[in-house]
């Protein structure tokens, strides 16, 4: 019974960690949903704070193994994920916004304090 007690608390307790995910952002008083385009998350929020993309794994079925690099570059095409970070201000969590192929993949909150702050921060640092 402890046993159990225990990993019920391991649980709860690991799971008030994780990032939020969402289905929508507010921005401006607009809403982004999942399968919104680029340019409509564009319009509707501005720019981003910050950008990145990278290419995804491509896998194939035989127990889902990824593609070794020759083959991965040369024969299979790249699955190309962008993520756009928004700050959305002061006493409000930081939103991740993933794009595959144009398209809003996710959503994702973080807890991290306000990342402009700490950027412009860092910025007079150097």
């Amino acid at each position: 019974m402890k046993f159990l007690i225990r990993i019920c608390f391991a649980t709860v307790f690991s799971i008030l960690f994780l990032p939020a995910h969402s289905e929508t952002l507010r921005c401006n008083g607009h809403s982004i949903e999942i399968g919104d385009s680029r340019l409509s998350v564009r319009y509707r929020c501005g720019e981003p704070l910050l950008k990145d993309s990278f290419c995804a794994p491509v896998y194939y079925y035989p127990g889902f193994q990824v593609v070794p690099e020759p083959f991965a570059s040369t024969i299979f095409p790249c699955q190309e994920i962008e993520e756009w970070l928004y700050d959305r201000g002061p006493g409000n969590l930081v939103a991740t916004v993933r794009f595959r192929a144009g398209v809003v993949q996710s959503i994702t909150y973080d807890a991290r304090r306000n990342l402009s702050m700490t950027l412009r921060h860092r910025n007079t640092l150097i």
